[in-house]
C-alpha cells in the first residue's frame, strides 16, 4: 500500500528541524524509575530539561523556567489573536523503563520499500508490515528506528521535538496569526507521576493538549481509568530441612493466585478497543512474603471496580491455610478524561480542525493507556491528546516516520492558528 502524502507546505518546512531535534533528544538517556521515591525519579531526565531551557531561550521565548521539580515552562506570545485563549502544549521528557534506554543509536531508513527492516544492533529484531501493519502503509516514507538494542524514545521525544519545531517555525514567521501558547515539558509521565508537581495556576493556560499519541490523525479524547494494586502474601518461613507441617510457602500461594487469573479475557494480550484488563507486571519477594503488583485498566469506572473486586477475591481464595495472610495496597492513578472533555467540546473540535487543515481526515479515538492529560483534565485543565506519529512504544521495535513527525508538528502550528481565528472561535462557541 502506498504511503499517505501530506499536502502541507508547513510540514515540508518543518521536516528537517523536527527530525534534527528528535535525533538530538533521543540520544539523551531520560528513563524514569518506578521504584524511586524522588521527584523526578531520575536526575538524568533533567539533562534534557536543561537542554530545552537553553534552546527555548535561544529561540527567544518568554518566561522560560525550569521548576524545582524539573518541569520546563515557556511562553510563546500570541500574534493578532485578539482576546483569544492561552493554549497549552505539553509533552514529557522521560522514556519508559520497560526496555533499555541508554545509548540510543537512531537509524534512518530512507524511502522505505515495504520490506523487512533488520535492526543492526540485534538482527533478531525485525520490523515488517507482517508484525507492524502501519509500517506497510508508510512505503516511500523515511523511517527512524533504534538499532534494536534500546527503545527509540519517540514516546515522547517525538512530541517534544514537534512542539519545539512548531514554536521555532512560528517565531520565524511572525506574519502568521497565532494564539498565545504556554509550553510545558514534564517528567515522570511513564511511571504515572507526570503531574505530581505540575502547578496548573503557574502554567496558566485555559486548556491544553498533550502531544503523546501515536497514529497521525487520531485525536484522543478518552483514556483508561487506572488503579495500581499490590497484593502481598505472607506465609510461615522455616528451614526447608525441618519444614514438614510448619512451612507455609507464599511463593506457592502467589503462583496459585496468578494461575487463577483469567487468560482468555481481561489480559492485555487478549483485549483491544474499549476492553479493560488486569495485568500482573511485577513479582517480588521470597519465603517470608511475596508481592504481586498489578495495573488495572478500563474506560468504564464501574467495570474497573469489578476488575479490582475479582483480583481481591481470587487472592483471598488462594490463601487456603489460616496461618497465611493476604493484604492489599491500592493507588488510584488517573480517571478517564472523556466525560470532562464532553463538557468542553470546542477544545477537541479545535484539534479536529487543525488536523483537517494539514490535510488529514481526523478520527476521535480512545487511549488504551493514560497521558498527563488524563490527570490534568481531572484537576480542571481540559487536555485531550494529539498524535505524534510514533509506533510500538516501550519496545526496542519502536519506530516513527519522518513525514509523520513533520505532519504532527504542522498540526501543532495549525492548532495555534485555529485558536487565533476569531471567526472559528465564534462558530465553536455557538
Amino acid at each position: 500500500m502506498a504511503a499517505p502524502t501530506y499536502a502541507s507546505k508547513i510540514a515540508d518546512e518543518l521536516e528537517r528541524d523536527a527530525l534534527d531535534r528528535f535525533l538530538r533528544y533521543v540520544r539523551i538517556d531520560t528513563q524514569s524509575d518506578r521504584d524511586s521515591p524522588a521527584h523526578p525519579t531520575t536526575a538524568k531526565q533533567l539533562d534534557l530539561s536543561r537542554l530545552l531551557v537553553d534552546e527555548l531561550n535561544g529561540l527567544g521565548l518568554e518566561d522560560v523556567e525550569m521548576t524545582e521539580q524539573g518541569y520546563v515552562f515557556a511562553t510563546l506570545p500570541g500574534v493578532d489573536a485578539g482576546d483569544g485563549p492561552t493554549v497549552g502544549l505539553v509533552a514529557h521528557v522521560d522514556t519508559s523503563p520497560d526496555a533499555p534506554g541508554a545509548g540510543v543509536d537512531p537509524q534512518i531508513w530512507t524511502s522505505y520499500d515495504g520490506g523487512e527492516l533488520v535492526l543492526p544492533g540485534d538482527p533478531s529484531q525485525v520490523l515488517s508490515p507482517a508484525t507492524s501493519a502501519l509500517l506497510g502503509e508508510r512505503i516511500g516514507h523515511d523511517i527512524v528506528t533504534s538499532d534494536g538494542t534500546t527503545l527509540l524514545g519517540a514516546d515522547d521525544k517525538a512530541g517534544v521535538a514537534e512542539i519545539m519545531a512548531a514554536a521555532a517555525w512560528l517565531l520565524a514567521n511572525p506574519q502568521v496569526p497565532r494564539a498565545r501558547a504556554r509550553l510545558a515539558f514534564t517528567v515522570d509521565e511513564e511511571v504515572g507521576r507526570g503531574t505530581e508537581g505540575f502547578d496548573i495556576a503557574r502554567f496558566g493556560s485555559d486548556f491544553a493538549y498533550t502531544l503523546d499519541g501515536s497514529t497521525v490523525g487520531h485525536i484522543e479524547n478518552e483514556t483508561f481509568s487506572a488503579v495500581k494494586l499490590s497484593v502481598t502474601f505472607v506465609g510461615v518461613g522455616v528451614h526447608p530441612g525441618t519444614a514438614k507441617g510448619k512451612m507455609v510457602n507464599p511463593v506457592r500461594i502467589a503462583a496459585r493466585f496468578i494461575a487463577s487469573l483469567p487468560t482468555e479475557t481481561l489480559a492485555p494480550e487478549t483485549t483491544e478497543g474499549r476492553e479493560g484488563f488486569v495485568h500482573p507486571y511485577e513479582i517480588s519477594g521470597g519465603i517470608e512474603g511475596v508481592t504481586v503488583t498489578f495495573i488495572l485498566r478500563d474506560h468504564d469506572w464501574d467495570r474497573l471496580v469489578e476488575h479490582e473486586a475479582l483480583v481481591r477475591r481470587l487472592a483471598e481464595e488462594a490463601v487456603t491455610d489460616p496461618r497465611a495472610t493476604v493484604s492489599f495496597a491500592r493507588e488510584e492513578q488517573y480517571r478517564n478524561m472523556g466525560e470532562a472533555l464532553d463538557r468542553v467540546p470546542h477544545v477537541v473540535d479545535a484539534a479536529l480542525e487543525a488536523a483537517r487543515r494539514v490535510g488529514l481526515e481526523p478520527v476521535r479515538s480512545s487511549v488504551r493507556g493514560g497521558t498527563d492529560g488524563a490527570r490534568l483534565t481531572e484537576l480542571g485543565l481540559p487536555t485531550p491528546n494529539l498524535y505524534t506519529g510514533g509506533n510500538e512504544f516501550h519496545s526496542v521495535r519502536e519506530w516513527i516516520s519522518v513525514q509523520d513527525l513533520a505532519i504532527s508538528a504542522a498540526t501543532a502550528v495549525e492548532l495555534l492558528r485555529v485558536w487565533a481565528d476569531p471567526a472559528w472561535r465564534e462558530r465553536a462557541a455557538s
